[in-house]
C-alpha cells in the first residue's frame, strides 16, 4: 500500500537499518529431570515437587530472544539471573539454590507452546513468559499445571486466573491514563480527534478498550489503525491519521514501530503528541535517526518508574546491573524482569514458611499477600486473582542523556476513571 504523501525513501531506509539493530539474538539453555506433578516431603520436612529437590528451586523462562521484543528478553533474562546469583550468594531460599532454566521462543507461539511442554516439566514457576499471544496458548496448561506465572505481559484477558499473576497494570488502564495525560497537559478538548495505533491479538485489542472507554468519557473521536508484529514501516497509517485530523497519537506496538509512526509523521510535519505503552520504548530508539522527533513528541505511560528514577532500590539495581553486565544498556526491561524476580522470591519464602514448595502451595503462597512492596515502584496486590495488582502509572518521556534513556515526568498515580472503569468491567 502506498502511502499518499511524498516521504524521503533514504529516511524510510535509515529508520529500517537501525531498527534491525534492535534485534538482539541470544541462546537458551534448558535441563529437563524428574517426574512432572509428582510431590514429597524433604528431608527438611518442606514438601516439595516439580521443579523442587532438597538442594535446589527451579524457575522457567519463556522469552524471546530472536523476535521482536529481543531487546526486552535480553534484558529480562539477565537482570533475573542477576537476582538469582543475588540470592544465591546470601543462601539460597528455603536453603535450596535457585536455578532459571531459558528458552527462547522469538516470539513465534508455536515453538513456545513446544518449549512450555518441554519446561513445565521440571519448573515450579515461571517468573517470565514473554509475549500476549503466547499466553493466550498457554493460559490452560498453565492454569492445569498450577505453575505460577509472571507474564511480561499486560493484556486483561490474563486475569481472574489462580496461576497468572498480570504484575502492575493492565494495557486498558494504561490507555486510560495516556489519554486523562493528553487532555491535561497537551490541550485536547472535547470533539477532537485521536489516533491509536495496535497491535492485533490481545494487547492491541485489550489497549484499544481503555483508549475506547477514555476517549468517550472525555467526548474525544477515536480512529483506530490495527497493525501486526511484522509491520515496521507505518506510512501507511501515518497517512490515515493525517487525513483524519488527530491532534495525538496513541500507540501500543513495539518500539520499531513506535519509532517509524513518530519519524513518518514528524517528517510529514504531523507534529502531534504521541503516547506509548510501556513495551513500545527502548533506549535503542534514541540513536537512530527517529531519535529527535521521538525526544520532541513521545511521552510514554508504564506501571514502573522510569530506571533514571531516584528511588533508592531502583538505583541500587542499576549499580549492580551495570557492574554485571557492562556492555549492556540498561532499560525498561531490567527493572520489569528483576522486579518479577524479587516478587517470586517473596513468594517462595512464604511458601517455604507455609511448609510446602509444591507448586499448588507456591500458588496459594502468592495469593495470600497483598501490599507487596520490593522498593522498585509501587505496591502490589495480589490477593483479588481478578483484578490487575496495581492501577498506578507513571509518564516517562524519553532522554538520551539519561540511564535507560528516559525520565519520569509523572509520579505513581491512579487516573481519573480508572476505578469507574474497573467497576464496570466487574460482573
Amino acid at each position: 500500500m502506498k502511502p499518499t504523501h511524498h516521504t524521503a525513501p533514504r529516511t524510510r531506509t535509515l529508520l529500517a537499518t537501525a531498527l534491525a539493530a534492535l534485534l538482539l539474538a541470544g541462546t537458551g539453555c534448558s535441563s529437563k529431570a524428574g517426574s512432572p506433578g509428582s510431590t514429597a516431603d524433604g528431608a527438611d520436612g518442606i514438601k516439595t515437587g516439580p521443579g523442587v529437590t532438597g538442594k535446589t528451586i527451579r524457575l522457567g523462562a519463556l522469552t524471546d530472544l530472536t523476535g521482536p521484543y529481543a531487546t526486552l528478553g535480553k534484558s529480562i533474562v539477565q537482570a533475573q539471573q542477576m537476582w538469582a546469583d543475588e540470592v544465591n550468594a546470601r543462601g539460597g531460599i528455603c536453603d535450596r539454590r535457585i536455578e532459571i532454566v531459558v528458552k527462547d521462543h522469538g516470539y513465534d507461539v508455536q515453538k513456545a507452546v513446544t518449549a512450555y511442554a518441554d519446561l513445565s516439566q521440571d519448573v515450579v514457576a515461571l517468573p517470565q513468559v514473554i509475549g500476549s499471544p503466547v499466553m493466550a496458548a498457554l493460559l490452560d496448561d498453565i492454569e492445569r499445571d498450577k505453575v505460577l506465572t509472571f507474564p511480561q505481559a499486560w493484556a486483561a484477558s490474563l486475569l481472574d486466573r489462580d496461576a497468572v499473576q498480570v504484575l502492575g497494570t493492565t494495557y486498558d488502564i494504561d490507555m486510560i491514563a495516556a489519554v486523562d495525560f493528553l487532555t491535561r497537559t497537551k490541550g485536547l478538548a472535547k470533539g477532537d480527534t485521536i489516533g491509536h495505533v495496535h497491535f492485533e491479538g490481545d494487547y492491541g485489542a485489550n489497549a484499544l478498550e481503555g483508549s475506547r472507554w477514555a476517549a468517550k468519557k472525555a467526548g474525544l473521536k477515536l480512529a483506530g489503525q490495527k497493525i501486526k508484529a511484522t509491520d515496521t514501516d507505518l506510512s501507511a497509517q501515518v497517512s490515515a491519521l493525517r487525513k483524519e485530523g488527530v491532534k495525538a497519537i496513541l500507540i501500543s506496538a513495539g518500539p520499531a514501530q513506535t519509532a517509524s509512526l513518530v519519524g513518518v509523521a514528524a517528517s510529514r510535519g504531523l507534529k502531534v503528541p504521541v503516547v506509548s505503552s510501556a513495551p513500545g520504548y527502548a533506549p535503542q530508539l534514541m540513536k537512530t535517526p527517529a531519535a529527535p522527533a521521538l525526544a520532541a513528541m513521545l511521552n510514554v505511560v508504564s506501571a514502573a518508574p522510569a530506571v533514571s528514577s531516584e528511588l533508592a532500590g531502583v538505583r541500587k539495581m542499576v549499580a549492580a546491573y551495570k557492574k554485571k553486565y557492562p556492555d549492556s544498556l540498561v532499560d525498561s526491561g531490567v527493572l520489569s524482569g528483576y522486579s518479577a524476580a524479587q516478587l517470586m522470591g517473596t513468594d517462595l519464602k512464604k511458601a517455604c514458611e507455609n511448609g510446602s514448595l509444591a507448586r499448588e502451595d507456591v500458588v496459594k503462597a502468592h495469593r495470600s499477600q497483598s501490599g507487596v512492596d520490593v522498593g522498585l515502584g509501587t505496591a502490589q496486590d495480589f490477593s483479588d486473582k481478578a483484578q490487575p495488582a496495581n492501577t498506578s502509572t507513571y509518564v516517562h518521556k524519553p532522554d538520551a542523556k539519561a540511564v535507560g534513556a528516559a525520565v519520569n515526568v509523572e509520579d505513581a498515580h491512579t487516573a481519573p476513571g480508572v476505578e469507574q472503569y474497573l467497576a464496570s468491567r466487574t460482573p
